[in-house]
């Protein structure tokens, strides 16, 4: 089972700055725990972004979301860095992967 975080955010207006670091910190983090799988982050024309995270199982994902590193950074984002957030955790119930064998990216 693969367990599915999106988190959909927009931030508040100037904190680019302080955030990015912040942000390049918890992926590092995020990707050494054991379970992880990947991530991918994008942002709209409209200023909302949209990060979609995936670890094996519950345990691991568990084991991310009460890091102390990420819950400090929680606390951060709300207190500082978003001006809205939503979070939806979901079991993938369901998966393919189809890559055509004559436009094979690099990475995979």
């Amino acid at each position: 089972m693969v367990i599915v975080t999106v988190f959909r955010n927009r931030l508040r207006p100037g904190v680019d700055e302080e955030y990015g670091p912040l942000a390049d910190e918890m992926t590092a983090i995020a990707e050494s725990m054991p379970g992880y799988i990947d991530m991918s982050s994008y942002a709209g024309d409209d200023g909302e972004r949209v990060a979609v995270i995936r670890f094996t199982d519950r345990e691991s994902h568990r084991a991310w979301a009460q890091h102390p590193d990420h819950l400090a950074a929680q606390r951060r984002g709300r207190e500082e860095f978003y001006s809205w957030y939503d979070i939806c955790v979901a079991e993938q119930t369901y998966g393919r992967v189809f890559p055509r064998v004559d436009e094979v990216h690099a990475d995979q």
